[in-house]
């Protein structure tokens, strides 16, 4: 089973900048090998098609690509060229097909479950994996496999170059892929993100790839499209981080993808702010697991983008502040549920702002090197339960009970 985590900055009122947003998604796929139909086309075959396909995309050969597509399929063949020409400036290092079942689907036709798995040249330090359901028919006297139809699998997202042409922008630590923007815009998230990088290694020492691929499709529309999600989920969000979690020491592939709205609403200090919280993310994903507690992933990335800008503590946690001087001082540190979506902004901002105290109480009273090493520790751990309470021992020698009671004071004296 995997966990991914979708990592989100909202926008809410007396802000100039955004709050943070993480939603947890578990995908589970079968483990079980492909088998062969009663068609008789073994897997084999398939994967010899759609290997030829994958070659023609890292040769840039549209001819070839295309004579993989059935010949009777006129619409997809002409789409499949449109993809092919919207892909064309995407810098691939590897683009290949894994088959993981055929199924008979009538008269010489099988629909094959598929993972394209893709690297980015100079950017990706794993592939990018992105589940397909791609139809084939077999044709004519040498009894050839074409493929029919190609789409995202059930609860897939779709990819950036089925939205439109893909405009790419290189920064110094950056790239930068876009879909009916401006190069002007684009050209700033790029500076944006590269000012982002450096300030994140600042604060997360260990090893990362220290580069970042922003993504920015046309509208907050296709934004949804690219997390499989409801458009209303998002209308509000500047950006997202997409990757894979597991704490096995290893960064996996990931994406900040922006919603052009709501990210140019933002000032460059809201901007800055966004793109150094979703940077932050991409750097400890390799030490991030299902054991990390939201308040500890989300805090520690609003830590690192605010660290090196004047805010108070007032003015970077304003309704956690005012809750505070109500009397309504949080009994225990936020929970997951706390970050989730709801009718109640101020509740969920309040949430963001208890982990950045909390971070921020940790690196004053322990120091910045015991932050990275527990969560770490934490991360290191593959289930929650016992994750944190082990770290606050092993690494800040305390309880849980100790800690939200310092937690608690830390508050009152920097807010009340």
């Amino acid at each position: 089973m995997a966990v991914r985590t979708r990592d989100a900055r909202r926008g809410h009122r007396g802000r100039s900048t955004a709050g943070a947003v993480l939603g947890v998604l578990l995908l589970a796929s079968a483990c079980s090998a492909p088998r062969d139909t009663a068609t008789g086309v073994t897997v084999q075959e398939v994967g010899a098609t759609l290997d030829r396909r994958a070659a023609a995309v890292m040769g840039h050969d549209t001819d070839a690509y295309l004579a993989a597509i059935d010949p009777r399929a006129a619409s997809f063949r002409a789409a499949q060229r449109t993809e092919m020409h919207n892909l064309a400036d995407v810098p691939l290092e590897s683009w290949a097909y894994e088959v993981r079942d055929v199924t008979d689907a009538g008269a010489d036709r099988v629909i094959a479950e598929v993972e394209l798995r893709y690297r980015i040249k100079g950017y990706d330090m794993a592939s990018m994996s992105s589940s397909r359901t791609v139809e084939l028919v077999r044709r004519g006297e040498g009894r050839t496999w074409y493929v029919a139809a190609d789409r995202a699998a059930d609860g897939a997202p779709e990819q950036l170059w089925q939205q439109g042409d893909v405009a790419v922008v290189r920064g110094t630590h950056s790239l930068v892929l876009g879909v009916g923007r401006r190069t002007a815009e684009l050209r700033g998230i790029a500076a944006t993100a590269d000012r982002a990088v450096p300030a994140v290694t600042g604060s997360w020492p260990e090893p990362w790839a220290e580069r970042v691929v922003v993504l920015v499709p046309g509208s907050v529309e296709d934004m949804a499209g690219l997390l499989d999600a409801p458009v209303s989920s998002y209308r509000g969000i500047a950006a997202v981080t997409t990757g894979e979690v597991g704490g096995g020491g290893r960064a996996p592939a990931d994406r900040v993808i922006v919603n052009p709205q709501a990210y140019g609403m933002l000032g460059d200090f809201g901007q800055r702010v966004v793109l150094t919280h979703e940077t932050t993310h991409v750097a400890t994903r390799a030490h991030t697991s299902a054991a990390t507690p939201v308040w500890l992933s989300e805090g520690f990335a609003d830590r690192a983008a605010y660290r090196r800008e004047s805010r108070t503590a007032l003015e970077v946690a304003p309704e956690l502040a005012e809750a505070v001087r109500a009397g309504d001082l949080p009994a225990h540190l936020p929970t997951d549920e706390d970050f989730g979506f709801g009718e109640d902004p101020a509740r969920l901002s309040r949430a963001y702002e208890g982990g950045w105290m909390a971070c921020e109480l940790i690196a004053r009273d322990w120091g910045e090197e015991e932050l990275i090493a527990f969560y770490k520790a934490v991360g290191s751990r593959s289930e929650r339960d016992g994750a944190v309470e082990q770290a606050l021992h092993t690494v800040l020698g305390t309880t849980p009970q100790d800690f939200t009671a310092r937690w608690r004071a830390y508050l009152r004296d920097r807010l009340g």
